[in-house]
């Protein structure tokens, strides 16, 4: 049910002013909901402004990327969607843009994070937020998009932040964590919810502004590890291994296999760590193609 905002959060949002861009404008805030993404694309088709955000306490039906469940209990984390109009020629335009805006996302959120708390979080291809060795999660996005044969009407942008210790998914445990336990101390997730919402204005203003060779430059700066790391990943012929060569121009992973480079669009991949420790990655819809 939707309800009024936090009076700290409304309070947050009106000290930050302009920083938020579009992020500012129109936000609601719901005490529980199935799927702000959910909400959102409800609200995008009805035709809500971009930069539309909805904000809730928890959520009964959250999801991860192909569709896995996200943890979402209440006064645990942040559960936040935003409505994206960025526009698309044509189909590979738009294939393209919701690729850049998974890899734009994580660089705001990352960069919010670190502004609002000073912990040094990574990026891991291609939607997790993570600290650490071996990488514990803090924070995953989910983008979806709306298409039409005119390209990319709109994308719905959601992310979840775990800011306080919470019971997580056997699954889960060992491979998640919060920033509250990262940083040891109480963390405002007010705070970090404006923070994260000032970078993706700033960041999202750059890619709507052809941005995205500064884009790719910052996301390549927030994930060393996505060089040199051993990755497996699934495709029709069976699985396959290989080393990570970080990402191209239109956010793919680059993946050495012997004397050739495979291309990884999307996917789900898993990260193999020196301790042998498997980090998955999430991936939608996935595609292929090789390199020579």
């Amino acid at each position: 049910m939707q309800v009024p905002l936090p009076a700290e959060l409304d309070e947050a949002l009106r000290r930050s002013g302009p920083r938020l861009g579009p992020f500012g404008r129109h936000l609601t805030y719901f005490d529980q909901v199935g799927s702000t993404n959910d909400i959102a694309a409800r609200l995008a088709a009805r035709g809500a402004e971009e930069g539309t955000v909805v904000v809730a306490e928890s959520q009964t039906a959250g999801r991860g990327r192909r569709g896995r469940e996200w943890c979402s209990p209440a006064g645990a984390g942040l559960y936040v969607s935003a409505v994206l109009r960025p526009g698309g020629a044509d189909a590979r335009d738009a294939r393209q843009m919701a690729s850049l805006i998974t890899l734009m996302s994580g660089v705001a959120i990352a960069g919010g994070v670190r502004a609002a708390t000073g912990l040094p979080v990574e990026l891991k291809w291609p939607n997790d937020v993570v600290i650490g060795r071996p990488w514990r999660k803090v924070a995953g996005i989910l983008a979806e998009a709306s298409t039409s044969a005119g390209g990319l009407d709109y994308a719905i942008l959601g992310f979840g932040i775990n800011v306080r210790p919470a019971q997580y998914p056997a699954a889960l445990a060992g491979r998640a964590t919060s920033l509250e336990a990262e940083v040891g101390r109480p963390v405002d997730a007010w705070q970090v919810l404006v923070e994260a919402l000032v970078e993706l204005a700033a960041r999202y203003g750059e890619l709507r502004d052809g941005g995205t060779a500064t884009l790719l430059e910052r996301w390549r700066a927030l994930a060393p590890g996505s060089r040199g790391g051993s990755v497996e990943w699934q495709s029709s012929d069976g699985a396959h291994r290989g080393i990570a060569e970080g990402v191209d121009d239109e956010g793919a992973l680059l993946v050495r296999v012997g004397s050739r480079v495979e291309r990884i669009v999307a996917g789900e991949v898993k990260w193999l760590s020196s301790e042998g420790t498997r980090n998955e990655v999430r991936g939608g819809t996935r595609g292929q193609e090789r390199v020579e």
